[in-house]
C-alpha cells in the first residue's frame, strides 16, 4: 500500500505562505497533547498541486501505532458525495431522471406513510402528497431520517428496528430499504430538509438501476479510473488490520461543557475490519487520504482526474448549486438538530454543501466553497474561487466535540497571499 501523497510544489510557488500554513499544524497539534484528539492528518492543494501534508499523534494510541500518510480512516459521511457521483454517473447516461419517484426502482417506498402527530407507539399519519424524488434523495428533503438523532418519534421508530449507529446483523441494502419503508417518513418530500438515510436508500437505487453491488459498482465505475487503490467497504482479505486507525468517542465532561478526553470504542470500530452485509452508501467506506484527495482533485477538476472522466463539468456544477428553494439556507430550511456542518449561509446541493454567504457563515470562506464531513470528525472542502482542496482525518466521534472545520478554513485562507 502505497500513501499517494507526495508533495510536488513549495507552497509559495501556489500561492500559499508556509509559515502561515504551520499555524494550522500547531493548532490541531495543540488539540493532541491537550488529549483532546488521538492524532490527525491534514492535506492542503492548490492549482492540482500538494503543497502541504500535516500529521502528528496516534492512529492507535493504546499501542502506540503513529498516523502514517498511508492509515485508513473510516470516512462515513464522506462516502455520501461518491454515492452521489456514482449516482449522477447513471443519470448522465439516461439511466433516469431526477424528478421521477424511486418507488419505480424501489416499489417499497410507494406506500410509505408520513407523520403528523403521536408518538413513536402509536404515531398518526396521512398519506405522502409528494412522491419521494430521487432528487429528494440526493438532497436530503426525501422526510428520511437518522435513528441516531434522537429528536423526533421517526427517529425512535428507526432505533426501535435496530438503527441507530448501525443496521440490523444480517440485512442487506434491500432489506434495510425495507425497513425504513415501513417506518413513517418525518415530513411530506420535498417540504423540509433533514439529514437522514436518504444517501443509502440512493446507494440502493444505484444498484438496482446498474444492476451491480455497490462496492463493484463503486470499484469499476469510480475507484479504479481514478487509481482509488485502498478505498472499499470495510477492509479487504489481506488487508492489514493495523493500517486501520483506532476508532474513539469524546468522553463528556460536565452538562454542556467541553470534552474531557477521548476512550475507544471498539465494538463499533471493528465492523470496518471487514466487508459488512449492508453495503451503506450513506457511510459505509473506508480510505486514505492520498486516495479521497484524488476524488476531490476529480471534483475541482470538473469530473476528471489523471484520464479517468467520470463525469461531465456541467453536471459537477449542477451537482454543487444551491438546490434549497428559494436559495434558502440551512438555518431557514433544514431542521436545526444538525451538528456537522453550520447551518447559517450554507445552502445544499447534490451531495454536498455550500457556502452562500460567508458573512452569514461566520468565518473567511469564498461564495461557492464546497464540502462534507464525516461522524468521526474527518472533513473536506473544495474552493473553486481559490482554487484550494482541503482534507482532514482523524477518528473521533461525534464529529461536533471540536470545532475542527471551522478552524481548517480559518488557518489555511489565513496562509493564501497570491
Amino acid at each position: 500500500m502505497t500513501s499517494g501523497l507526495t508533495l510536488d510544489t513549495d507552497p509559495a510557488e501556489v500561492g500559499l505562505d508556509g509559515g502561515r500554513l504551520a499555524r494550522l499544524d500547531r493548532k490541531l497539534a495543540r488539540w493532541v497533547d491537550d488529549g483532546q484528539l488521538p492524532g490527525f492528518l491534514v492535506t492542503v492543494s492548490r492549482h492540482g498541486r500538494l503543497a502541504h501534508v500535516g500529521r502528528y499523534g496516534s492512529r492507535d494510541v493504546e499501542n502506540d501505532r503513529p498516523v502514517e500518510e498511508d492509515t485508513r480512516w473510516r470516512i462515513f459521511s464522506m462516502t455520501k458525495p461518491v454515492t452521489s457521483v456514482a449516482a449522477m454517473m447513471l443519470y448522465e447516461e439516461g439511466a433516469f431522471e431526477l424528478t421521477e419517484p424511486i418507488a419505480r426502482w424501489l416499489p417499497e417506498f410507494a406506500e410509505t406513510r408520513v407523520y403528523v402527530a403521536g408518538s413513536a407507539q402509536k404515531p398518526v399519519t396521512q398519506p405522502q402528497v409528494e412522491p419521494i424524488r430521487i432528487w429528494h434523495l440526493l438532497t436530503h428533503m426525501s422526510g428520511l431520517t437518522y435513528g441516531f438523532h434522537h429528536a423526533h418519534p421517526v427517529d425512535a421508530m428507526y432505533r426501535a428496528m435496530g438503527h441507530e449507529w448501525g443496521t440490523p446483523p444480517g440485512a442487506d441494502s434491500a432489506e434495510v430499504c425495507r425497513q425504513w419503508a415501513s417506518a413513517p417518513l418525518v415530513f411530506q418530500p420535498g417540504a423540509e430538509w433533514n439529514y437522514g438515510v436518504s444517501t443509502d436508500v440512493l446507494g440502493r437505487l444505484v444498484e438496482v438501476v446498474s444492476g451491480q453491488t455497490l462496492d463493484v459498482f463503486f470499484q469499476e465505475r469510480v475507484f479504479g479510473p481514478l487509481g482509488m487503490t485502498d478505498t472499499s467497504f470495510g477492509l479487504r482479505e489481506g488487508d492489514d488490520v493495523d493500517s486501520l486507525a483506532r476508532l474513539y468517542a469524546a468522553v463528556p465532561g460536565q452538562p454542556g461543557g467541553a470534552a474531557t478526553g477521548y476512550a475507544p470504542i471498539d465494538a463499533m470500530g471493528e465492523a470496518a475490519h471487514r466487508r459488512p452485509t449492508f453495503l451503506s452508501g450513506g457511510g459505509g467506506l473506508v480510505s486514505t487520504a492520498g486516495d479521497y484527495l484524488r476524488f476531490c482533485e476529480m471534483l475541482r477538476r470538473g469530473g476528471s482526474y489523471d484520464g479517468g472522466r467520470l463525469l461531465g463539468p456541467r453536471t459537477l456544477a449542477h451537482m454543487v448549486r444551491n438546490h434549497l428553494p428559494g436559495n434558502a439556507d440551512l438555518e431557514t430550511f433544514g431542521r436545526p438538530l444538525f451538528a456537522e456542518t453550520p447551518l447559517r449561509g450554507v445552502g445544499f446541493g447534490l451531495g454536498f454543501s455550500m457556502v452562500l454567504d460567508p458573512t452569514r457563515y461566520g468565518g473567511v470562506a469564498s461564495v461557492g466553497d464546497y464540502s462534507w464531513g464525516g461522524a468521526a470528525s474527518t472533513a473536506f472542502y473544495v474552493d473553486p474561487v481559490e482554487d484550494v482542496v482541503v482534507t482532514f482525518y482523524t477518528q473521533l466521534l461525534p464529529s461536533s466535540t471540536l470545532p475542527i472545520r471551522a478552524y481548517l478554513r480559518a488557518l489555511v485562507n489565513q496562509a493564501v497571499v497570491a
